[in-house]
C-alpha cells in the first residue's frame, strides 16, 4: 500500500503547478492532504475529483483557511471529520478514513509561529491529543497518522538547529511531546523499554541517519540552499513497524512550500 501525505498550501495552487498530474503517476492507494484552503463547493472540477478515487474533504469554517482531505482507491467503510473540539474541528484539521481494521488520518497540527495566542492553542491541542493518541496506539485498530505536525524532533530534522531554539516548532515543550510519542527523550535518545510499543516515525525508522526535509521557508533562498525542516510525518501503529518497506520525499517538482512524503507499506 502506498500512502502519500502532502501539505498543499492551497490545493488549487498546487494543482495549477501540476500536483494532480504528478499524483496520478504515483499510483498511490491513499493521499492525505493538509491545507486545502478551499471549500468543497470550490472543488467540483474533475481535476480535483480524479477517476478511480473516493474523495472526502473537511473544510475550515473560515474560507481560504486550513482544511484537510483524503483520496483513496478503496471506498472507506467510514469517514470521521470531527474529533470533538469545536475550536479544532472548525479549523478543518482532522479527517479519518476507516478501511476494515485500518484507520488512515490526515492531520494538520496548528502552527504557533504567527502570534503567542496561536502557540498557546498549539499547546492546548497537544495536551488534548495525547490521551487520544494513546488510546489509538494501544487499541486493536491499526493507524497511519499522516500530516503536517509543525514540530521537528531533533537537530537531524532542521538545518539551523541552534538559531531556532526559541522558534515555534523547535521549542523544548514541543519536542518533548513529539519525541515521547516515539518512546524517545526530548534529546531524541531512545527509551529502550518504551520503543517496541511506541508510535513509529516511518521516515526515521527507514532512514535512521537521514537528514531530509519536507518544508522550506519562502523567505530568502531557503529552498535553493536546502535550508529546511522535517515537519511532515507518517506515524504508524507499533504493529505496522515491520510493514514499512520504503519512503521518499519528493523535493522536485515543487508544488508547495512542503514536499509530498511517500511511504510504502506491505499491507
Amino acid at each position: 500500500m502506498r500512502i502519500i501525505s502532502f501539505n498543499a498550501n492551497g490545493i488549487r495552487s498546487a494543482t495549477a503547478k501540476g500536483f494532480m498530474d504528478w499524483f496520478h503517476a504515483q499510483d498511490a492507494d491513499v493521499l492525505c492532504i493538509q491545507e486545502t484552503k478551499a471549500q468543497k463547493e470550490q472543488l467540483t472540477d474533475p481535476v480535483f475529483l480524479p477517476d478511480g478515487y473516493h474523495v472526502h474533504f473537511k473544510d475550515a469554517l473560515k474560507k481560504g483557511y486550513s482544511g484537510v482531505a483524503i483520496y483513496s482507491k478503496v471506498k472507506p467503510d467510514e469517514v470521521i471529520t470531527d474529533i470533538g473540539w469545536d475550536d479544532f474541528d472548525n479549523e478543518g484539521r482532522y479527517i479519518e478514513a476507516r478501511f476494515g481494521n485500518l484507520s488512515i488520518v490526515s492531520f494538520y497540527i496548528p502552527s504557533g509561529s504567527s502570534k503567542e495566542e496561536r502557540q498557546e492553542f498549539k499547546y492546548v491541542v497537544m495536551e488534548r491529543l495525547l490521551p487520544i493518541l494513546e488510546e489509538w496506539r494501544s487499541s486493536d485498530r491499526q493507524y497511519v497518522l499522516c500530516g503536517d505536525w509543525n514540530i521537528v524532533r531533533s537537530a537531524m530534522d532542521i538545518t539551523n538547529w541552534k538559531s531556532n531554539q526559541k522558534t515555534s516548532g523547535v521549542l523544548p515543550r514541543e519536542r518533548e511531546w513529539m519525541n515521547a510519542l516515539f518512546g524517545h527523550s526530548i534529546d531524541h535518545e531512545p527509551h529502550d523499554h518504551l520503543l517496541e510499543a511506541a508510535w513509529v516515525d516511518a521516515y526515521r525508522h527507514l532512514h535512521p541517519e537521514g537528514q531530509d526535509y519536507t518544508w522550506w521557508s519562502n523567505r530568502g533562498a531557503a529552498y535553493a540552499k536546502n535550508v529546511g525542516w522535517r515537519i511532515d510525518y507518517q506515524l504508524c501503529s507499533p504493529s505496522l513497524r515491520d510493514k514499512l518497506v520504503a519512503c521518499s520525499i519528493t523535493r522536485e517538482p515543487r508544488f508547495s512550500d512542503h514536499a509530498p512524503f511517500i511511504v510504502d507499506y506491505d499491507l
